[in-house]
C-alpha cells in the first residue's frame, strides 16, 4: 500500500521550498505548483493516477470530511503541516475522476505593509462599528487582507472578535483581544446560523470568511446597523459591482429597504488585483471606495453607475482608483503595460493614464 502522508509531505516541502502559492493533484499529469502566479510541474514527480489523488487528498481529511465527500463529491477543507505550513483544500470530481487543489496560507500573518497595500486600509481597523467588503476574483489575496486587519485589532485593541469561516484559514492567537473562530459544519451548521449567534455572544467585531446568500448579506448589514464592525468578501471586481450584485440578491420588495440599511452601515469596498512583477514575483494594484454622504445619496437613490466617477474624482479623500493604481505601477516599472491593461475594467480611461 502506497505510502500517501510520505508522498504528501514531499509535495509540501517542494512547494515551501520553491516559494509557490498552490499545489494542484490531478490525474494523468505530474503534481503542479503555482509560483509567482505561473504553473509548474514538479518534474520529480511521477504522473498522478486517480488511486493516487484519493490517496493523498483523503490523508488530509477528517472522517466527517471524507463522509461529506463521499456524499457531494466535493468538499471545502483546511490542513495543518506540522508546524511548518497551513492549507485551503478544495477536493471535488472532473469527468469521473479525482482533483484537488492547495492554497497554502502563511504561518506568519503579514501586515498591511508588508503586503504592500495602501496605509489608509489599516485605518479600518481602528473603526468602532460598520460594514467592511474586501473584493475581488479567486486568489487575489482577500482572505490574507482581512487576516492581517483583525490582526492588527488583537495586537492593539481589546475586543471580542468572531470569525466564521468556510474552512478556518489563518489561526490566530488571543492578544490584547479574545479571538473565536467558527468553521461551518464543523462547529456550526451555516454562515446564517453563526451570525444569528453573535447577537447573543457579546461580539464587537465579526469577520465573515464569504458571504454567499441573501440571508448572511441582511444579517452582516444589521449587525453593522446594530453597532459592530463586519469584516468581510465577496467575489465582485469593483465597489460598484459590489453594491449592485448585494441589492440584486435580494427580492424586489426587499430591495429598497436593503439599499437603505447598506448606504447607512457600509464604510468601505477594497478592491485588489495581484499582478506579475517585472522582477519577479506578485504586486497588487487597488481601488478603494469610502463611503460619505454623497457616496451614500447615490446608493439611496438607485444611482451606483456614478460611483465609479466619485472614485476617480476622491483621491484627495483618500479614495484610490484601478486605474491610476495600474497606471503608476507601469511608470514605476513594476509591471508591464499588457498586464495593467489585461487588469483594468476601463481600457479607455487608463490609456489616457498612460
Amino acid at each position: 500500500m502506497a505510502d500517501y502522508q510520505q508522498r504528501l509531505s514531499a509535495l509540501i516541502d517542494v512547494l515551501i521550498a520553491q516559494g509557490a502559492s498552490d499545489l494542484h493533484l490531478n490525474v494523468g499529469i505530474q503534481p503542479i505548483i503555482r509560483v509567482s502566479g505561473a504553473l509548474t510541474p514538479i518534474l520529480s514527480e511521477p504522473v498522478l493516477t486517480n488511486e493516487d489523488v484519493f490517496g493523498l487528498m483523503t490523508t488530509m481529511l477528517s472522517p466527517d470530511h471524507k463522509e461529506r465527500f463521499r456524499t457531494t463529491l466535493e468538499i471545502d477543507f483546511s490542513y495543518g503541516y506540522g508546524n511548518k505550513a497551513r492549507f485551503r483544500g478544495n477536493g471535488f470530481v472532473e469527468r469521473g475522476k479525482y482533483a484537488c487543489a492547495l492554497r497554502l496560507i502563511p504561518k506568519k500573518i503579514p501586515t498591511i505593509a508588508e503586503l504592500n497595500l495602501p496605509p489608509i486600509v489599516e485605518s479600518f481597523a481602528s473603526k468602532k462599528q460598520g460594514f467592511f467588503l474586501v473584493v475581488g476574483p479567486v486568489g487575489q489575496g482577500k482572505t490574507t487582507t482581512l487576516a492581517s486587519l483583525i490582526e492588527k485589532v488583537n495586537l492593539e485593541r481589546s475586543e471580542h472578535i468572531v470569525t466564521i469561516e468556510d474552512p478556518i484559514e489563518y489561526l490566530f492567537e488571543d492578544k490584547r483581544s479574545v479571538i473565536a473562530q467558527r468553521e461551518v459544519r464543523v462547529d456550526t451548521k451555516d454562515f446564517e446560523t453563526a451570525l444569528e449567534s453573535v447577537f447573543r455572544e457579546d461580539v464587537n467585531i465579526i469577520m465573515i470568511g464569504e458571504m454567499r446568500t441573501p440571508e448572511t448579506m441582511a444579517t452582516a448589514v444589521r449587525a453593522a446597523e446594530t453597532g459592530h464592525l463586519v469584516f468581510s468578501t465577496l467575489h465582485t471586481n469593483n465597489a460598484a459591482q459590489t453594491i449592485d450584485r448585494i441589492i440584486d440578491s435580494f427580492p424586489a420588495n426587499q430591495q429598497d429597504q436593503i439599499r437603505v440599511q447598506l448606504a447607512a452601515s457600509l464604510i468601505g469596498i477594497f478592491s485588489q488585483r495581484l499582478i506579475p512583477r517585472i522582477s519577479g514575483g506578485l504586486v497588487p494594484a487597488c481601488e478603494l471606495l469610502l463611503n460619505d454622504n454623497a457616496v451614500a445619496n447615490l446608493i439611496r437613490e438607485k444611482r451606483t453607475h456614478e460611483i465609479q466617477t466619485v472614485i476617480e474624482t476622491g483621491a484627495e479623500l483618500g479614495m484610490i482608483d484601478m486605474n491610476r493604481a495600474l497606471a503608476e505601477l507601469v511608470r514605476q516599472g513594476e509591471i508591464t503595460i499588457e498586464n495593467a491593461y489585461a487588469r483594468s475594467w476601463n481600457v479607455k480611461s487608463l490609456e489616457r493614464l498612460l
